[in-house]
């Protein structure tokens, strides 16, 4: 893993600890109110589907028989993964569909790791000779099978093995553009958790770069609708690196990058609005890191952008989306102007994580976005691996 930038990423090795996280014995029973909808679960195929009762009990049942529960999903699962390889195109695209939801819903450690080639050579194919949706789906499993693996040599072999398929179809302007939203979330998502080396980590932050740049064709604030969920995706991916990124990088990606983040914020699409001013916020708390009186020059019209997003009042956006837009360029306007970053809290049963840093949002969003629901299993897993990689206070 590229070395971690002291006190705002996480610390890899023997010896993690658990940042930003606390225990409350006090804490209500209620799960917080993330949203996030599981993709094309209903998918009808020749696949063993995980949702049948059975299957889901697995996710929870009794410990009594909890080893035979676990032995059955594990059977479905071998199945799901020799589907992967079916001429059947419907047959592997539910194949894809039941692992994504398995791995979003448990811990498989022993299970992947004895299956960790022939599931790599499988997702491989799907990217290769798949059609948009196949590689979408294929490209949304490869990313939790990195967050799976983990750090370690399993983890980097699969990452090393699929990031230049991740890479080229990320990089593809003729790609269907839900394929290469999938590959760029992959793709940060498996370098912040897989990569060793730090040329691992400036190669794949170029990339999302290049996507976002106007040398690639079109600038992003006048691209066609179609494509801000493709640029919000890589922005969203390229800030999770930026977490890890080393303070010698980061100065050079301030004086790049900040000029145009502003330009984003007139977007038309509320969520590409919302990831620029959340990665504004990220790169002044990154640049304060280095220098505690940062001051950035164009300072007056980033702030007047962002007051009027603050309290845009416009009656052409719907309701909802001029409500959570108030509340986060509020939030960012406060932390821009010297404020602190405002907490968050979380709670996971009766746990709590606070997330009280641009660095820590974007790594619970990351890991909140991949597991893709909200019910109890997948928010016990959200949270051990949100204890697991929050960065340290």
């Amino acid at each position: 893993m590229p070395r971690a930038r002291k006190g705002s990423a996480p610390r890899r090795g023997s010896q993690r600890r658990r940042g930003g996280a606390r225990s409350s014995t006090q804490a209500d029973s209620g799960s917080s109110e993330d949203e996030a909808a599981s993709e094309a679960r209903s998918t009808t195929s020749d696949c063993p589907s995980l949702l049948s009762t059975a299957a889901e009990d697995s996710l929870g049942g009794d410990a009594v028989d909890e080893q035979d529960q676990q032995e059955d999903l594990e059977e479905k699962l071998k199945e799901c993964v020799d589907c992967l390889t079916d001429k059947s195109a419907k047959t592997r695209l539910g194949a894809l569909d039941n692992l994504r939801l398995a791995l979003a819903s448990r811990l498989l450690p022993g299970f992947l790791l004895e299956r960790c080639l022939t599931l790599a050579d499988a997702l491989e194919k799907c990217l290769k000779k798949g059609k948009g949706e196949e590689q979408a789906r294929a490209a949304a499993v490869l990313g939790l099978l990195c967050v799976q693996l983990g750090p370690g040599p399993k983890g980097e072999e699969l990452f090393h093995s699929l990031q230049p398929l991740l890479v080229s179809v990320l990089s593809d302007s003729t790609a269907v553009p839900a394929a290469r939203l999938h590959c760029a979330s992959a793709l940060g998502l498996g370098c912040f958790v897989a990569a060793a080396d730090v040329q691992d980590l400036v190669c794949c932050l170029t990339c999302l770069e290049g996507v976002l740049s106007p040398s690639c064709g079109v600038g992003v604030s006048t691209a066609p609708a179609s494509l801000h969920g493709l640029f919000c995706a890589t922005l969203q991916a390229w800030a999770l690196l930026l977490t890890i990124c080393p303070s010698t990088h980061i100065s050079h990606i301030l004086d790049r990058q900040l000029p145009g983040l502003s330009l984003l914020l007139s977007s038309e699409t509320v969520s590409l609005r919302i990831a620029a001013g959340e990665t504004i916020a990220l790169l002044f708390e990154l640049a304060r890191d280095l220098e505690e009186d940062f001051v950035y020059e164009d300072m007056d019209t980033l702030c007047s952008a962002l007051r009027t997003l603050a309290t845009d009042s416009n009656k052409y956006r719907a309701k909802a989306e001029r409500r959570r837009q108030r509340s986060v360029f509020r939030a960012v306007l406060h932390f821009v102007e010297g404020g602190e970053c405002e907490e968050e809290t979380v709670r996971f049963g009766l746990e709590v994580l606070y997330v009280d840093s641009w660095a820590r949002r974007r790594v619970y969003a990351a890991f909140k976005d991949v597991l893709g629901t909200t019910s109890s299993s997948v928010t016990s897993l959200a949270w051990a691996l949100c204890w697991f990689w929050m960065p340290l206070p």
